[in-house]
């Protein structure tokens, strides 16, 4: 049984890394692209928030990589962004945030402030998600005492 459970446990827990990064990066596509058009887009996003962490020239390399099935430097680079931002610069980058979706998305009975919000708690549940996926698959010792725990109920 515990040998069975143990190839279940690992592919769940890779499977959970890459479900959680092809949602951060679908996250990251419903803001506007990094081209001359949104320019104005993360221009703004960076004086509201303070933060250059999540500035396109600042995650090409690591959305690249993420396309790839490794998001952990990603999200670790998401993490970082949200946690850098003052409560104001978060309600502040909310605001620009929801402003673009109102304008891309169908979502026009929504305020911009709120999915603004949404889209970045998402945005950092998703990116620690791919983390937590990530620290469950490369610890043998704990995947070891979860199986022996749950073999042994």
């Amino acid at each position: 049984m515990e040998g069975v459970a143990g190839v279940a446990v690992v592919p769940a827990a890779h499977s959970d890394g890459y479900a959680a990064t092809g949602h951060l990066l679908g996250l990251l596509t419903a803001l506007p692209a990094p081209t001359a058009a949104g320019e104005r887009f993360w221009s703004d996003l960076w004086r509201s928030s303070g933060t250059a962490y999540l500035l396109p020239v600042n995650i090409k390399a690591l959305v690249l990589r993420s396309l790839a099935g490794e998001g952990t430097a990603l999200a670790r680079q998401v993490l970082s962004a949200v946690d850098e931002m003052t409560p104001p610069q978060r309600l502040a980058a909310g605001e620009v945030i929801g402003q673009a979706l109102v304008e891309s998305d169908h979502l026009r009975d929504l305020k911009t402030q709120v999915l603004g919000e949404l889209w970045l708690r998402a945005l950092e549940l998703t990116a620690w998600r791919v983390l937590h996926a990530d620290r469950r698959s490369d610890d043998p010792a704990g995947r070891k005492a979860f199986l022996d725990a749950w073999t042994s109920v």
